[in-house]
């Protein structure tokens, strides 16, 4: 297993519960969206926060990445609603 740490933003903060915690994730997920199918099943509150994962934007090592982008290396996702400039 390979920590990492997951960084909550907004409303996905508010339905898990946290800002941020540290996850020993499986070696089988080998994708953003591997890793969003694996939280959903830890709780009803990761499952509510990830019920829509095409709503949902995401970062690996504050970098932008997208649902398949690969996990291998990275020490952070961030995971967060889109948010728009003004």
């Amino acid at each position: 297993m390979t920590p990492v740490r997951l960084v909550y933003f907004a409303l996905v903060r508010e339905a898990v519960g946290l800002d941020s915690e540290i996850r020993e994730l499986p070696e089988a997920l080998e994708t953003v969206g591997d890793c969003l199918s694996w939280l959903t099943a830890q709780g009803d509150n990761y499952a509510a926060a990830f019920a829509d994962p095409s709503r949902l934007r995401f970062a690996l090592d504050q970098q932008m990445a997208r649902a398949d982008s690969l996990l291998k290396g990275a020490g952070e996702l961030a995971i967060f609603p889109p948010v728009t400039g003004g």
